[in-house]
């Protein structure tokens, strides 16, 4: 009896500290935002010896890669020195009383500790020349191009302040001028916008967000490159984030599923603005009038002005009525929507439409029927 209430509660010891280790070791490996947060991440723990992500996107990436394999691979045996200390009744540090089971794992995980640091060697080597990441950029990079060439231009894009990203270090997705990338555990995949396809594969819909307490819907964009020996990868992104990712994207999204979209409420009330604009009579620039580019976004031209057209065009108390505006076309359209919807109130978006803006320039009050496209005099 008493032997069986003791192996009943070494059982016990076992199964509750397996538990807590496969808890703590799979948020270390997949940290939710809860370790992020608290900076239980290897990109945190590493974060002098890894360097900046800013600054040398590549490097850092190798290394952190590097790092993963080699702190991962020594998950199982840290569970099997964990465990001796946590139940010495268990013998695990009396190797000439293992039993067969025991033998096994500690053999398997210093094999597995030892193969990743043998990797990591081998990758090292020739000052990161066989990191598979390496291998892939010398691919993008092409005959007689090296991979650190490559490496450098997409650091020095990343670096600038205009890319679009999305998603946390460890599982980011970014988009420069001229690259996609996204980041996993164990791998970066890279790809050149010149030589992409892009399709919308699948889309989830969840009624409630963790983050905001809201329905939300994922895009599953697969990204395939025309270049042969590099595999195609998905990217996973909210579908509010979608009209951003569009404004770096140089190629089209193929939507072959004809996948129903959610749009964000800025999206469809730029939808509405656009339609309505449309709809007002058009205003012609004087010959000595230039058009110059977009003061809000300096990508665009200039493509509205603000022309009074509702009732009383002469004139109108300020703080009640729409007033003449007499700047010069300096804005979008798609700016002066935005510009207009933020000015609303953000709790009734059902009466945006029929409401009223300041001018961003002159603060002149201004509703939808008084934006007016341009057209050049013939």
């Amino acid at each position: 009896m008493v032997y069986s209430f003791a192996s009943s509660e070494n059982d016990t010891v076992l199964v509750l500290y397996t538990f807590i280790y496969l808890f703590f070791a799979g948020c270390f490996v997949a940290p939710p935002t809860e370790f992020v947060s608290a900076g239980v991440t290897i990109q945190n723990l590493l974060s002098h010896w890894l360097g900046s992500e800013d600054f040398h996107f590549i490097y850092y990436h190798i290394k952190r890669i590097t790092a993963t394999v080699i702190i991962h691979s020594f998950l199982p045996l840290g569970y099997y020195l964990g465990l001796g200390l946590f139940a010495p009744e268990l013998n695990l540090y009396n190797l000439d009383q293992l039993s067969i089971l025991w033998s096994v794992y500690l053999i398997f995980s210093l094999v597995l500790l030892g193969f990743s640091l043998l990797l990591a060697i081998y990758w090292h080597g020739g000052n990161w020349d066989n990191h598979p990441l390496a291998k892939e950029l010398k691919l993008l990079g092409g005959e007689g191009n090296s991979w650190r060439s490559v490496a450098s231009s997409i650091n020095v894009e990343f670096r600038r302040v205009d890319k679009f990203t999305s998603g946390i270090p460890s599982r980011l997705v970014a988009v420069t001028d001229s690259w996609i990338i996204k980041t996993s555990t164990y791998y970066v995949y890279i790809a050149h916008q010149n030589d992409i396809h892009l399709t919308l594969s699948d889309a989830e819909e969840h009624s409630l967000s963790y983050q905001n307490q809201m329905a939300v819907q994922y895009l599953n964009i697969t990204v395939a490159s025309i270049q042969p020996g590099l595999k195609p990868f998905t990217i996973r992104l909210n579908s509010l984030e979608l009209g951003d990712l569009k404004e770096k994207l140089q190629a089209p999204i193929r939507n072959a599923r004809n996948i129903v979209i959610q749009q964000s409420l800025s999206d469809r009330f730029l939808k509405s603005f656009k339609e309505f604009v449309e709809s007002n009579p058009i205003y012609v620039l004087p010959p000595t009038m230039e058009v110059e580019l977009c003061i809000g976004c300096m990508q665009k031209m200039s493509d509205v002005k603000l022309q009074k057209n509702c009732d009383n065009p002469e004139g109108g108390v300020p703080d009640n009525n729409c007033v003449q505006c007499f700047c010069r076309p300096m804005w979008c359209m798609e700016c002066m929507g935005k510009w207009f919807a933020s000015r609303q109130d953000q709790q009734r978006p059902e009466t945006w439409l029929s409401s009223k803006s300041p001018c961003p320039t002159c603060r002149a009050r201004f509703c939808v029927l008084d934006v007016c496209k341009i057209q050049t005099a013939q």
